[in-house]
C-alpha cells in the first residue's frame, strides 16, 4: 500500500485550534468551484462569435473542463493523501484562479480552452475538503459538516446561473471569468489562513503510470459520451473511443492490482460498501443533472409553443436558485437522519425524495411555481444523498485513503451527470416539434427526460438497499457506525 506507516487520525479527539472556521471556509471553496462551472452557461451560445470559431470547436471550452476535472479529481485526491490535503486544496484553488485569468484575457479559442482546462483542475476541492473534515473535526461534528460541504456543490450551481445571467446581461463577457478569479483568490486566502494541514499522510511514491492510464481511459470514455451526439453514436470515432476506453481501463485495472502504492487501491474500492455506494452515485449523479437539462429550457421557450413559459435566462436562474438553498438548509437534517439511522438510510430516503420531485414535475409543468416546487423537492433529496455518500465512503476506508476514495466517488457522480447529458441530448434531439422554421424539443421529450431522472433516482434507491451495514475499514481507526455510538470492528479485506 504505502512506504510510510499510516498515522492515527485525530477524528474523535479534541478539536484542534481554528477548526471553527474550517467548515465555512471549505464550504465557500466548494461554492466557488461550482460557480466556476456554471458561470459559462449564459455565453455558450455566443462563444463561437466571441472566439471567432465554429460551434463544434467552441464547444471544447466546455468539454475541456469536463475532461480536466475527470482526470484531476482522483489524482488530486491521491496526492492529498500522500503529501497533504490542504496543500493540494491550495494547488486546486490556484489552478482555478490561473485558469480564470487566462480565460478572462482570451479572445480566441486556444487560450479559452487552456483556461477552461485549468479551471477544471480545481474540481478536487470538494472531495479534498470532505477528507480534511475527517482529519480535523471531532466525530460528533463530522456528519453535519460533511453534509454542509456536499451541499455547497448544489448551492454554487443554483446561485451561479442567475449571477452569471446578471453579469452577462450588464457587463462584457470577460467579467464572468474575472468574477471567478476574484472569488477564487478570496477562497485561496481563507484556506491559507484558516485551514490547518492534516498530519494524516499515506506516504509512498506517486503512481505516474496509473495516473496516465486512468487519464487516458477516462478521456476516451467521457469524450465518447459527451461528443457522441455530435459525431454520431455509431461513427467510427465514437465506437473507437468506447473500445479504447474499455481496453485501457481494463489494462489499467490489472496494473493497479499488481503495483505497490497504486493511484486507486482497487481492493479497497471493491469492498461492498465502497463499490455499491459508487454504483449508486452514478445513478444519483444522473438524477441530479436531469433537472438542469430540462427546467431552464422549458422556462425560456416561447409561450407560443404551448408549453414554454417565455422567461429570461435571469428568471430561469432565479427559479433554480432556491433548490441550492434548500440543499444547504437541509444539511443538518440529513446529518440527524444519518446519526439516528445511518448513512445508508439517509441515501435511500434522499433517492426517494428525488424520484418524488421528478414525478411532481412530470405532472406539473405549466406554471413557474411548479418548477420552483419541483426543483426544491429534488434539491432536498440531492442534499440528503450527497451528505450520505461521503459518510459511507469514509466509514469503509482507512484515514490515509480518504482523499482518493472521496475523489473516486465524486468522479462516479460526474460520470452519471455526463451520461445524463448524453441521454437527454438524444431524447431532446429525437422528440421534436415544429415551431416556425425551427425544430424544438417537444413537451413529451422534456417529460421523458424528467421520467428518466425519476427512474435513475429509483435505481439509486434499489442499489443503495444492497449496501451492507457499516463496519469500519481495515487498517483505519474505529468509526462510529449507523449512528449508534458503537465502535465498529475492522472490516475484513
Amino acid at each position: 500500500m504505502s512506504d510510510a506507516p499510516e498515522q492515527s487520525a485525530p477524528t474523535g479527539t479534541a478539536a484542534p485550534p481554528r477548526t471553527g472556521a474550517v467548515v465555512p471556509v471549505l464550504a465557500l471553496g466548494g461554492i466557488v468551484v461550482s460557480l466556476m462551472q456554471t458561470l459559462v452557461i449564459p455565453i455558450v451560445g455566443q462563444l463561437p462569435q466571441y472566439l471567432n470559431a465554429s460551434p463544434s470547436d467552441a464547444a471544447w471550452a466546455v468539454t475541456a473542463t469536463l475532461l480536466a476535472a475527470a482526470v484531476a479529481t482522483p489524482v488530486m485526491g491521491r496526492l492529498g493523501d500522500m503529501y497533504g490535503k490542504r496543500r493540494m486544496l491550495l494547488v486546486s484553488m490556484a489552478m482555478l484562479v490561473v485558469g480564470s485569468v487566462v480565460a478572462g484575457l482570451s479572445d480566441s479559442l486556444t487560450p479559452m480552452i487552456v483556461g477552461r482546462a485549468l479551471q477544471g483542475l480545481s474540481s478536487g476541492v470538494i472531495p479534498l475538503g470532505i477528507s480534511i473534515l475527517r482529519d480535523e473535526l471531532p466525530a460528533e461534528r463530522l456528519g453535519s459538516a460533511t453534509a454542509m460541504i456536499s451541499a455547497s456543490l448544489g448551492v454554487g450551481g443554483a446561485l451561479g446561473l442567475p449571477l452569471a445571467a446578471l453579469i452577462a446581461d450588464n457587463f462584457d463577457w470577460h467579467a464572468l471569468f474575472w468574477t471567478s478569479a476574484a472569488l477564487g483568490v478570496v477562497a485561496l486566502v481563507l484556506v491559507l489562513a484558516l485551514v490547518p494541514e492534516s498530519k494524516v499522510r499515506s506516504g509512498g511514491r506517486f503512481d505516474v503510470v496509473g495516473a496516465a492510464g486512468m487519464a487516458a481511459g477516462l478521456i476516451c470514455l467521457l469524450l465518447a459520451i459527451s461528443k457522441g451526439g455530435d459525431w454520431g453514436w455509431t461513427s467510427g470515432t465514437t465506437l473507437g473511443l468506447f473500445a479504447a476506453a474499455v481496453v485501457v481501463l481494463v489494462g489499467w485495472g490489472f496494473f493497479e492490482l499488481r503495483t505497490e502504492g497504486p493511484l486507486v487501491d482497487l481492493r479497497t474500492t471493491a469492498r461492498p460498501q465502497v463499490l455499491i455506494t459508487n454504483l449508486a452515485s452514478v445513478a444519483i449523479g444522473f438524477a441530479m443533472f436531469s433537472m438542469s437539462l430540462v427546467i431552464p429550457q422549458v422556462l425560456q421557450l416561447p409561450e407560443q409553443t404551448g408549453y414554454g413559459l417565455g422567461q429570461s435566462l435571469l428568471s430561469a436562474g432565479l427559479v433554480m436558485a432556491p433548490s441550492g438553498l434548500v440543499m444547504m438548509a437541509l444539511a443538518p437534517v440529513s446529518a440527524l437522519v444519518t446519526r439516528a439511522r445511518g448513512p445508508k438510510v439517509t441515501l435511500m430516503i434522499g433517492a426517494l425524495i428525488v424520484a418524488a420531485g421528478y414525478g411532481l414535475n412530470v405532472a406539473l409543468m405549466s406554471e413557474v411555481w411548479h418548477f420552483v416546487l419541483a426543483s426544491c423537492v429534488i434539491g432536498a433529496g440531492i442534499g440528503f444523498c450527497y451528505g450520505a455518500m461521503p459518510t459511507l465512503i469514509m466509514g469503509a476506508v482507512p484515514a490515509s485513503e480518504t482523499g482518493a476514495a472521496n475523489s473516486l466517488n465524486t468522479l462516479m457522480r460526474s460520470i452519471g451527470t455526463s451520461v445524463a447529458s448524453a441521454v437527454a441530448g438524444v431524447v431532446l434531439a429525437q422528440m421534436t416539434t415544429r415551431f416556425g422554421p425551427y425544430a424544438l424539443p417537444s413537451e413529451d421529450a422534456f417529460r421523458t427526460v424528467l421520467a428518466l431522472g425519476a427512474g435513475a433516482a429509483l435505481l439509486g434507491f434499489v442499489v443503495a438497499a444492497f449496501i451492507p451495514k457499516q463496519r469500519g475499514a481495515a487498517g483505519a481507526e474505529s468509526v462510529v457506525t449507523e449512528g449508534t455510538g458503537q465502535e465498529a470492528e475492522p472490516a475484513k479485506a
